[in-house]
């Protein structure tokens, strides 16, 4: 058992280095294994976060959380954990290296996925950069004000989504990514009450026009100054659920106020979690799933050297 760490933590993001510098910082063994997905660096420039007037690049501020975390000797290990299983009273991790990881717990950190438009990949990146495709209207709605924006998404998330920005301008459009928009009656007369237009799908390859962003519908081109995919995501959390942990429809897992999963010595912490997709919250939950598994072991007088 003498090479068994403390605590393994998947995913190196907001959430997972937050919870590395906690714990290197009380002296337990650990690491931190990335597949390099992190949505953080999708971030031209976040404002939201505290402490950058001005904003900051979402590479940056990460690389900034991986320069703090390696002070205390913590090494971000880019490689894919494919499995997870129980070992006696600890997980063993099976990487796609082919290496194994035993430790005595596991701080899932792994975040979602975004499910995004019809645009290349290269085309998608590009549009990222410039504002012209925006995934999250709490962090940046603030920079589409009084602009001209599109939302591609129907049901109830679309909807929400697009009452949600018309508080920053009167300019908004819903766009059925497939060809029905799929509203209730009381949400079609809401849109109609505060001006938004709703446009059936399917809505075609977006490009990149200028300044704008064109989003072809069967109703025509529809120019915009960003677009907002609100079209769900993909929850990383398959890690722990085939371990048994409990998890919402939707993927998102179940976690108790300390960030505990139903399954002993597992924790979760970040966008993996049901709450808030915001950096500063998933930072917050890796300090509590942190000193919860810190207080945890101590219980389990493992940390008893």
């Amino acid at each position: 058992m003498s090479d068994m760490i403390d605590c393994l933590i998947i995913g190196g993001g907001p959430a997972g280095m937050t919870a590395a510098i906690y714990l290197a910082r009380f002296h337990l063994t650990l690491r931190v294994v990335d597949a390099g997905k992190s949505r953080v660096t999708w971030i031209p420039r976040t404002h939201n976060h505290a402490g950058y007037p001005g904003g900051i690049p979402g590479t940056e501020l990460l690389n900034k959380m991986r320069e703090q975390a390696a002070e205390f000797g913590v090494h971000v290990e880019q490689a894919l954990v494919e499995h997870i299983e129980r070992r006696g009273d600890g997980f063993m991790a099976r990487v796609a290296t082919g290496q194994e990881i035993e430790a005595r717990t596991v701080i899932l950190a792994t975040g979602v996925v975004n499910k995004g438009p019809p645009i290349s990949p290269e085309l998608h990146d590009v549009a990222m950069a410039r504002g012209l495709i925006r995934y999250c209207p709490i962090c940046d709605g603030y920079e589409v004000t009084d602009k001209r924006v599109g939302v591609i998404g129907n049901r109830t998330h679309g909807f929400k989504e697009a009452v949600f920005l018309r508080t920053y301008t009167r300019d908004v459009t819903l766009i059925a990514p497939d060809q029905d928009i799929e509203l209730s009656d009381e949400e079609n007369a809401r849109l109609a009450e505060l001006g938004v237009r709703a446009v059936g799908g399917p809505c075609r390859s977006l490009r990149i026009e200028g300044e704008e962003i064109v989003v072809p519908t069967p109703a025509g081109d529809l120019s915009f100054d960003s677009v907002y995919p609100a079209l769900g995501s993909v929850i990383r959390s398959e890690l722990a659920v085939a371990l048994g942990a409990e998890a919402e429809p939707d993927g998102t897992l179940d976690v108790d106020e300390h960030q505990r999963t139903s399954v002993p010595g597992l924790y979760a912490a970040g966008d993996v979690v049901r709450g808030l997709d915001q950096i500063s919250h998933a930072m917050g939950e890796g300090g509590v799933a942190a000193v919860t598994l810190r207080n945890d072991l101590a219980e389990r007088m493992v940390l008893a050297r």
